[in-house]
């Protein structure tokens, strides 16, 4: 992915990482158009960072989708890059039903499917584009799982591999696949989190990001060091440590 002069759309961006990355890639010299579900945070984004797009979209709709998508290539044709940003994270308790299946089906309702939705309605415009990305948002839980948190684990492992396969079929088009992976981020995506000392400070992953967008434009994966003690803990043969200190646990998981 080339680094400046694209028309970017990120839905899902109105806060934490989505809106961190809009506004670096617009520093860089892209159009960027931010989509979220509230408007006055909409109009505030746009107020405070003249020169920011903004477009209501709710991305757990598909008539919303399809709706805005159709607007978005209309008003902006030299869309060239596609972010599916919209992500949400909760604790679940799979025990009971109760303790876990509505969230299961928001996370994979959002996660998932907004994503799948999301590209099945721009594919076809970023295939007519020289220089078109796909660029999803994976996580390091995709790698190495999170005990209170299964559903968003398995959404993340399926946004993964998703890439994955998006990227053989699509090698025949002008649109490249690629995938951020991002750590745990001081985001408010949990609570607590945006203190939490393990996280990565925001404003210190996206500079790594945009760094290694300008530094590897044909890169398939976008790892800052910080994700690279989950993405790689099987290659390394320390998985199982890996899960233990990523959940307070022994070796042994308890």
């Amino acid at each position: 992915m080339k680094i400046s002069g694209n028309t970017v759309f990120i839905p899902g961006a109105t806060s934490g990482i989505g809106l961190a990355l809009a506004l670096a890639l617009h520093e860089k010299g892209n159009t960027v158009i931010v989509g979220g579900r509230r408007t006055e945070l909409l109009d505030r984004i746009g107020h405070e960072n003249p020169g920011i797009h903004t477009v209501t979209i709710d991305t757990t709709d598909p008539g919303s989708i399809t709706a805005v998508a159709a607007e978005v290539i209309a008003a902006y044709p030299e869309l060239n890059v596609v972010v599916p940003m919209a992500g949400i994270m909760r604790v679940e308790d799979w025990h009971t039903p109760d303790g876990f299946l509505a969230s299961a089906e928001q996370t994979v309702t959002t996660n998932l499917l907004g994503p799948i939705r999301l590209i099945g309605a721009f594919v076809e415009h970023l295939s007519t584009r020289p220089d078109s990305t796909i660029l999803t948002v994976s996580s390091g839980l995709a790698f190495a799982p999170l005990a209170a948190t299964p559903s968003y684990n398995a959404t993340k492992a399926a946004i993964h591999m998703l890439s994955e396969s998006l990227r053989l079929q699509l090698a025949d088009t002008s649109v490249q696949v690629l995938e951020l992976e991002p750590p745990a981020v001081r985001t408010s995506l949990m609570p607590g989190q945006e203190e939490s000392a393990f996280a990565m400070p925001l404003d210190d992953f996206v500079t790594e990001v945009i760094g290694l967008l300008d530094s590897q434009p044909d890169a398939t994966e976008i790892q800052v060091e910080n994700v690279k003690f989950l993405r790689y803990g099987e290659a390394r043969g320390d998985y199982a440590q890996v899960v233990a200190t990523l959940n307070h646990l022994d070796p042994h998981g308890k």
